[in-house]
Order: C-alpha cells, then structure tokens, then sequence
C-alpha cells in the first residue's frame, strides 16, 4: 500500500517514518510538512519525495498516516477520507466531536479502513488483558492515573504548543478512555475539576452504570509521575498489566490491522468510529471543567 506521511515532528520521527519505511507491504512514497525543510529532511532519511502540496500527496497514494497536531491533523483527514484514502491517524482525532464525525461519516460513506493510534492498546499484553476483562464483566468501577511530565531536559514534546495549550486531558486523556471504555462501555456523562500544573481530574459514568476516574496530566511533579490502570468489581481488583514503549512496534500492528481491514476484513477496534467516541467524552470534559456541571456526552444523548 502506498503511504504519505503527513508531519514532520518528534512523532514522525520516532513512530509513524520508521514503522512505514520498514513495514514489507508499504511504501512510503512522499512526506509533508509545514516546513518544507523538515519534509524534506525526513523524506531523505525515511524514504520518499517531499511535498510541498497537500493535495498532490493526497492524489499520490493510497493512504495517508498523519502526525500532526488534533486541529491540522482533521481537515487533511478529512479531504484524504473525501478523496478514497485510508487513514492511520493520531489521537485525539480532532478538538471538536463534530470534526471527528465528519472524518468518520466520510470513511463509512466510502468503505475505506482507518486506525486511531492509541499505542498502548495495540500492545499485546494490554490488548489481551482488556479483552479478557470484557470478557468476564461485572466491573462496578475503574480508576486511572495517567500522570506524566514532558516539560523536562531533553523530552521531545516538551516543546509541543498543542500540548501546553491543552494538556493532559488531550494529550495522555484519549490513551485513558482507550483502555476504559472497551471493558466498561460508552461513556453516558462526565464531570471534572482542573488544578494547577495541568492536573485534571474526571468521573465519567458509562452506559452499564460503572463509573470511573481519571486523574491526568503532563506536567506532574517528576517524582510524582505515575500510570496505572486498575478495575474493580465481581472478579475482583485487576490492574492493567505493564507494556514497554515500543511506538514502532505499535504503530506496525496498527499498519497490519490497516492493510487487513482495506483488503476486506473486520474493521480494527480503534478505527475513526471509536476516536470520534473519544473526542466527544474529552470535548464533553472540557465543557464539564469550564461551566463546573455535569456535561451528557453527546454521542450518547
């Protein structure tokens, strides 16, 4: 499958460029960027031409995988969806549930295949352990801790503007849900509070009347940063087992399930569906925090 890279930052370089230029069945035929100057860097190190125009990469491949930030990442999406392109796209899909929907509403409209990278999921031992704690059900509740800090010495995305500007409920927030909602269902409703340094914290209520809370961030305290998943219930108390940081690895199963799905098999779990169903609990969230209310997610009103 021939792929365009849309992106040219740290997430291009360690993820999205090495997993397309070493994948055997893709072929990364051009890079763009917003500086011409890094796409052109990146096409010679990874593979392919630099482009200069969105549109011609577009017309160029066959799929797009775009590492960019929710609000430029969206409408490239959507023209590559309206244009017959398959999508492998970062998280969050976009900053407004109704961006998210359109993207989506265009792949159901034109069969096409897409896949969220949510890279702790697509890691087998959290992948195998969410499906088994599906499997058994009966959770009452969950509590997530997903408490970074990327404004350090020497962190590539401490210079990232989308992620000072809207902070850990964007940035580590859909990786939180991602393990959430396939055990306890579609999120119904949801509050918060924020604090200072960025710390956000959620109740989300879900369909089967779970609830659970989610405390995060990307400016924690270093000796204070922390991630751990852990459910509740009739099994029980299980924790979300541990999964190395292998972003090329991860984003490789994500391009498998990708090829797969475009070949005519199941639709991937993390498709645009299911980010658009992330969006609109985070977009949800930020209401809640902003007017201090109880906000219903709108994708289950």
């Amino acid at each position: 499958m021939r792929f365009g890279l849309f992106g040219t930052g740290p997430w291009a370089h360690l993820a999205h460029a090495p997993a397309l230029a070493e994948h055997p069945d893709v072929e990364l035929v051009g890079v763009w960027g917003r500086n011409p100057d890094k796409a052109a860097a990146v096409a010679a190190q990874f593979g392919g031409a630099p482009y200069t125009e969105i549109d011609e990469l577009i017309a160029a491949v066959d799929a797009v995988a775009i590492a960019l930030p929710p609000d430029v990442q969206a409408p490239i999406a959507l023209r590559a969806a309206h244009a017959g392109k398959h999508l492998l796209l970062d998280k969050p899909v976009a900053f407004t549930a109704a961006e998210a929907d359109e993207i989506a509403a265009a792949v159901a409209e034109r069969n096409l295949a897409s896949v969220v990278f949510f890279t702790r999921r697509l890691m087998p031992p959290v992948a195998d352990f969410l499906a088994e704690a599906a499997a058994a059900g009966g959770w009452r509740e969950a509590r997530v801790d997903h408490l970074g800090s990327i404004f350090t010495e020497g962190n590539p995305f401490g210079a990232s503007a989308w992620r000072k500007e809207s902070g850990g409920l964007w940035d580590v927030g859909p990786h939180a849900l991602a393990a959430l909602l396939p055990v306890l269902g579609p999120a119904t409703e949801v509050t918060g509070m924020a604090g200072p340094h960025d710390m956000t914290h959620l109740l989300v209520r879900h369909a089967g009347g779970a609830i659970s809370t989610l405390t995060l961030t990307v400016d924690a305290a270093p000796a204070a940063e922390r991630e751990e998943t852990v459910f509740a219930g009739e099994a029980g108390i299980r924790q979300v087992p541990g999964a190395e940081w292998l972003p090329t690895e991860a984003l490789a199963r994500a391009i498998d399930q990708l090829l797969a799905a475009a070949a005519g098999g199941p639709a991937p779990e993390l498709d645009v569906r299911f980010g658009a169903e992330v969006t609109a609990i985070l977009e949800a969230a930020q209401e809640a925090i902003t007017t201090g209310r109880t906000v219903a997610i709108r994708s289950a009103r």
